[in-house]
C-alpha cells in the first residue's frame, strides 16, 4: 500500500492564518514561526539509496541533465563544487540523522541510479495518483528513491490545483521479504501554472507581485520542479515511511523542507526568496553550485539544532 506526502500550493492568505492542509513542502511565498520537529520513532534512510528517475513524457536531454547533475552533486564526494554548494545544503540534512542516533547516527548516501525514459505517454497524458506511484514501482524496490518526473504536457490528478509534487512510500516483496521502497513525483508546470509551483522564476498567482528571477538554467519549468524537488528529497530522507522527522499531525506534518515555505536566502518575506547570487551575465538567481558548473536555487532547510531556517546564502 502507498502511502504519501505532498508538496502543496496554497494562497499566501492561507498560509498566514491556517496550518497547511497536507504534509506538503509548499511553493507558498510566506514564512511562519517554527517548532522543534519531532523525531516520531520510525526508519530513516541508511547506507546507500539509489536515486532513480523515471522520465514520464517528452524531455530534452538538457532537461534531464540538470536532475541528474544535482543528484550527482549531493554527494560530498562529489567533483569539486563552488561553495556555497549543493553538498553543503544537503549536511543541514543529514544533521537529524544525528538527532536521531546520536551515540551512533546512521549515515545516508545517494548516487543516481537507473535513468528510464516513458516517452510514449504508456499511461497516457492524464495521470491519477495510482498510476503516478505505478510509475514509480519501475524503479528498484529497496534501497531506493525512485523520481517519477512528468513533461509539461502531462496532468496529474491535484497538479496545479493544490500541489506541486509528493513524496511517499510503497510496500513491496522483494525474494519473499517485505520491503519499502520510498518515492518522488513532481511535474513541470512550465505550460500549466508556472505562477503556482515555479514561484520565484514566474509572476505568482498570489500574493505580492515582484518580478519574477532568472532562472539559474535558462529552463523556468525545470527550475521550478528543482526548487520543489530539493524540497521533497529533503523530506523523503527525514520522514521516508510517514514517522520520522515532522511537526502537526501525521496527516498534514510539516518537513525539514517545507517548515520553511518561499525562503531560499537571508532576509526572506512574503513575495521576497531572500538575498540571493546572481550571475552579471546572465540575470540569473542562485543559492547553490553543482557539477558541471551547475546552479540551482535551493529552499531552506528547518536547522534543529537552532529552531531556525537555515539558507545557504
Amino acid at each position: 500500500m502507498a502511502s504519501h506526502h505532498c508538496f502543496h500550493v496554497t494562497s499566501l492568505l492561507l498560509v498566514l492564518f491556517s496550518v497547511f492542509s497536507k504534509c506538503c513542502a509548499s511553493r507558498v511565498l510566506a514564512t511562519q514561526d517554527l517548532q522543534l520537529l519531532r523525531y516520531h520513532k520510525g526508519a530513516l534512510l541508511q547506507g546507500s539509496i539509489s536515486v532513480n528517475l523515471i522520465w514520464y513524457g517528452n524531455f530534452k536531454p538538457s532537461q534531464r541533465a540538470i536532475v541528474s547533475d544535482f543528484i550527482v552533486s549531493l554527494s560530498g564526494s562529489a567533483a569539486t563544487q563552488s561553495n556555497p554548494s549543493v553538498a553543503t545544503w544537503w549536511k543541514g540534512v543529514e544533521k537529524y540523522y544525528h538527532l536521531a542516533n546520536s551515540k551512533n547516527p546512521s549515515s545516508l548516501s545517494l548516487h543516481l541510479g537507473k535513468q528510464i525514459l516513458d516517452e510514449k505517454y504508456s499511461l497516457g497524458k492524464s495521470l491519477s495518483e495510482k498510476q503516478v506511484v505505478q510509475l514509480a514501482s519501475k524503479g528498484d524496490q529497496k534501497n531506493a528513491i525512485n523520481v517519477v518526473l512528468t513533461a509539461s504536457d502531462v496532468t496529474v490528478a491535484g497538479f496545479c490545483v493544490n500541489r506541486c509534487g509528493t513524496h511517499g512510500s510503497k510496500s513491496s516483496v522483494v525474494k519473499g521479504k517485505n520491503q519499502k521502497f520510498a518515492y518522488i513525483w513532481v511535474g513541470n508546470s512550465e505550460t500549466q501554472c508556472p505562477g503556482y509551483c515555479a514561484w520565484p522564476f514566474h509572476q505568482p498567482i498570489y500574493g505580492p507581485q515582484n518580478p519574477p528571477l532568472g532562472s539559474p538554467n535558462n529552463d523556468v519549468g525545470m527550475d521550478g520542479a528543482m526548487a520543489v524537488l530539493s524540497g521533497l528529497l529533503a523530506g523523503t530522507a527525514t520522514n521516508p515511511f510517514g514517522n520520522g522527522f515532522y511537526q502537526g499531525p501525521a496527516t498534514a506534518p510539516l518537513e525539514a523542507s517545507s517548515a520553511c515555505p518561499g525562503v531560499y536566502g537571508k532576509g526572506a518575506y512574503p513575495g521576497y526568496a531572500g538575498d540571493l547570487l546572481l550571475d552579471p551575465t546572465t540575470g540569473a538567481s542562485y543559492n547553490a553550485h553543482g557539477v558541471n558548473g551547475r546552479r540551482y536555487l535551493l529552499p531552506a532547510i528547518y536547522d534543529p539544532s537552532t529552531s531556525k531556517c537555515s539558507t545557504l546564502v
